[in-house]
């Protein structure tokens, strides 16, 4: 099972939430009864859909295969004490795809991935795309992005979103409505995690839903823009190219099999598969590759100049959400402008529960958290439930320490300890130029040519926001989370 790379692999609650109780769907299509304490998976087979081919069968006595598109669907339980062996989005799959000519393949990197692979072949940023870049294109990938251009227009639509929430709710003039069933004061959570997503979706349903972001993630942003304005301009039609995402986490598997993320029309996946990092290195020991022997190449300039910047940081290993909502809210909402750099945490129960207080005149106007680590996700939710939540905004994420710290990140060698590695992450991964999301150029081109509109207009929201699901969680899991917690 080592070598299978499409393993899920899990740790206490942190990454991936998994089946443990019961899987009651049926290979067969039809419904089977099932044993909640043998913890049987059993499936079934699931209608075609444009794009490519999302399952493969298994042997009748072989290990336990499941569909991304079941699990995530499936409420049948909710925990993290098993491994999911799947099927789809492996390096073995991508090698299909590569070698067949019909198909062209792109592939978006992550700027955790790179800084993981950067700390490991203990190369800068900047060195180790080019280098990764040169790999993937010797394999026949047609281009390599990086997922900066979509990570900005994920913060600048989930900080717009904030100040028309905020402005609808105090009676201001703003163009968003408030979400349905809120209790209190305005609060929105994060949307970028997609464990977090999952596990609401699952256990908390209607109540906790109107509460989180609707704009997109950076991986399901990146997809639009491949499968939508890219595809366009390379005259392509989606369904013939391969779009495979390089991501810090096994949960993207999850999120990019969502039917939401989907083409207008033919429904065609935005994003057809996910590697982890630690699958790169994978992919690069099948081929014979050492990735630090290879030379720098050159970096795709499909969507920029040829002469412009490409790597581009902004405070937050998770994405910088609460850095950058708290920012854009504190001027648009009351006219002021915070100094530069990173904004003062102050450390709560642990170090991955921090909240920051934004005061004008001596009164406090907005708080916002940041909870990573299912433990400090139900600290929240609890207080949401309770109506006791003091925050405005909360940036939420699965993992402790956030996304550097991902489950598909490569692991400490030897003896390293696991602070150690999670520091060096965070110096690498913050050692490129900042540049605050607004001033990026290339968004102000993507919203005129392709979105045709600006952050949170409809047009926007057509093009950069999703939706939730209620995935009725059943009563058994919920209580065994409890006692996990």
């Amino acid at each position: 099972m080592a070598n299978f790379s499409g393993a899920i692999k899990l740790t206490d609650l942190n990454d991936f939430i998994a089946p443990s109780q019961a899987c009651t769907v049926a290979l067969n299509g039809s419904k089977l009864e099932t044993n909640i304490q043998d913890g049987e998976v059993l499936l079934h087979k699931r209608a075609e859909v444009p794009g490519f081919s999302q399952t493969l069968p298994s042997g009748p006595n072989g290990s336990v295969k499941v569909t991304l598109h079941d699990c995530l669907a499936c409420s049948g339980c909710v925990t993290s004490a098993e491994t999911v062996l799947l099927e789809h989005q492996s390096t073995e799959e991508l090698s299909e795809r590569l070698a067949d000519p019909s198909i062209s393949v792109i592939v978006s990197v992550s700027p955790q991935s790179l800084a993981s692979l950067s700390v490991e072949l203990g190369k800068t940023i900047e060195a180790t795309f080019k280098k990764l870049s040169g790999f993937l294109r010797s394999l026949g990938v047609l281009y390599v992005l990086d997922t900066v251009d979509s990570r900005d227009l994920s913060l600048l639509e989930t900080a717009s979103e904030f100040v028309a929430r905020y402005r609808a709710q105090h009676g201001q003039n703003g163009s968003g409505k408030p979400p349905a069933k809120r209790h209190g004061q305005l609060l929105q959570l994060a949307s970028a995690c997609p464990g977090w997503v999952c596990y609401a979706e699952k256990t908390h349903g209607d109540y906790i839903l109107p509460y989180i972001s609707t704009a997109k993630s950076p991986q399901a942003v990146i997809g639009s823009i491949v499968k939508g304005p890219l595809c366009k301009r390379l005259g392509i039609q989606p369904g013939k190219v391969y779009h495979c995402t390089i991501m810090p986490c096994y949960d993207k598997k999850l999120e990019a099999s969502r039917e939401d993320f989907t083409t207008p029309g033919e429904q065609v996946p935005e994003t057809d598969c996910v590697l982890t990092t630690e699958e790169v290195l994978q992919l690069a020991s099948q081929k014979g590759i050492d990735l630090a022997l290879l030379p720098e190449d050159h970096l795709d300039n499909v969507l920029h100049s040829a002469e412009e910047k490409r790597l581009y940081g902004w405070p937050g290993g998770s994405g910088g959400y609460l850095q950058f909502v708290m920012r854009v809210a504190a001027q648009e909402l009351f006219g002021h402008s915070l100094p530069p750099g990173s904004l003062p945490m102050r450390t709560l129960r642990n170090a991955d529960f921090q909240e920051t207080v934004l005061e004008i005149d001596g009164r406090e106007v907005l708080r916002f958290a940041q909870a990573y680590g299912f433990r400090n996700i139900q600290t929240v939710m609890r207080q949401v439930k309770q109506n006791t939540c003091r925050y405005h905004y909360v940036e939420i994420m699965a993992c402790p320490s956030g996304c550097l710290n991902g489950g598909g990140q490569i692991k400490p060698h030897g003896d390293q300890a696991v602070g150690e590695l999670l520091h060096a992450l965070d110096k690498q991964y913050h050692d490129v130029p900042m540049r605050t999301p607004s001033s990026n150029p290339m968004v102000d081109v993507l919203y005129r040519d392709w979105v045709g509109g600006f952050p949170y207009s409809e047009a926007a929201q057509s093009l950069l926001h999703t939706q939730y699901h209620n995935r009725g969680q059943t009563s058994k899991p919920a209580q065994a989370i409890a006692r996990d917690w």
